[in-house]
């Protein structure tokens, strides 16, 4: 067996992740893990799977065909390592600033200074010596023609420049977070806690949700999905010998209909489309990267096993709310 890291790009979120899981469901692989990251570019998702190696192949004809994909890309899953995302923004440096652009430089048109204008003299005003003698004068007054007055233009006003503002840098957008894989280190199941949650599981049945979320949340995070899955088998185990027993042995197909419809809708709401079986609504699945749906695959287990014709049964979880799908899906078939 190979385990397998997809990502890939979708413009549309809703519905991305079921699709995708059927296809690794329906391509022979396994999924273990899932995420979905909205980003400026898309809906980013991130899937690792575990099937066998000759059916890879096969697996990336069947996401190059689904139209939901824009782009993706595929490799080995390795242990520990932080792959990131090849579609992801960029994020900017921290602290960088880009330097203001520099102010054009504009060239200022010449402005000459209006000359002022000449004075002008008149004879009668001024007699100088060196050209006219005292007996002179009066004839030169007589024979110098007469003068138009000047009239003084006003000066031309100055040019006023406007310069453009100087570009103001862009302002840095805030990187998308992408929270990387937590792994947990895997616990045995709290038998003593399973054991006390049973008692009273079978007292209140079926209204058992509100013990089943008290439970979950006081489990130490490593044991949760473990604990989960016993408490799980314990109780369908526990209804399945008190209302399903005296029907006999039978295939999956029957066994899902008249069995495992009917007493997983006693505690949520439950639709079968094949030999999946969706989950709508799961209220241990309602936060974020906490998922509950251990509890109903080992609901499942004990509930069926008895009833199958078939000592084999898989339940795989193609899909979870807790991750961003719009429902939970679980895959079974043996």
């Amino acid at each position: 067996m190979i385990e397998l890291e997809i990502q890939a790009l979708s413009e549309r979120r809703e519905g991305l992740l079921i699709e995708v899981g059927r296809l690794v469901v329906a391509n022979g692989f396994t999924l273990q893990r899932q995420r979905l990251v909205q980003d400026p570019h898309g809906t980013l998702l991130t899937i690792v799977v575990r099937g066998p190696p000759r059916k890879k192949r096969g697996l990336k004809a069947a996401l190059e065909a689904c139209d939901r994909i824009i782009s993706f890309d595929v490799e080995p899953f390795v242990e520990g390592e932080q792959r990131p995302h090849f579609a992801a923004s960029r994020t900017p440096l921290v602290g960088y600033v880009p330097a203001p652009l520099p102010a054009p430089v504009v060239e200022a048109a010449a402005v000459t200074t209006p000359k002022p204008a000449p004075a002008i003299v008149a004879f009668d005003e001024v007699e100088p010596a060196s050209l006219f003698s005292a007996s002179e004068s009066a004839t030169a007054r007589a024979a110098a023609p007469a003068r138009e007055p000047v009239i003084k233009s006003p000066a031309a006003p100055e040019f006023e420049f406007i310069l453009p503002e100087p570009s103001r840098p862009p302002v840095a957008t805030a990187p998308v977070d992408e929270a990387p894989f937590v792994e947990v280190v895997p616990l045995e199941p709290d038998q003593v806690a399973v054991d006390k949650l049973h008692s009273k599981l079978t007292a209140e049945y079926p209204l058992i949700m509100p013990h089943l979320l008290a439970f979950d949340h006081s489990l130490a995070e490593g044991a949760r999905e473990s604990s989960l899955h016993l408490a799980g088998q314990h109780m369908g185990r526990w209804v399945f010998e008190r209302e399903h027993a005296p029907l006999g042995k039978r295939d999956l197909n029957d066994a899902l209909e008249q069995i495992g419809v009917p007493a997983l809708s006693a505690l949520a709401e439950i639709e079968l489309e094949g030999s999946q079986l969706h989950i709508r609504h799961s209220p241990l699945c309602a936060e974020a990267g906490h998922s509950g749906c251990t509890f109903f695959s080992g609901f499942l287990e004990g509930l069926l096993g008895p009833a199958l014709t078939s000592s084999e049964l898989s339940i795989f979880a193609v899909c979870c709310r807790s991750y961003g799908a719009d429902e939970c899906v679980l895959a079974l078939s043996n």
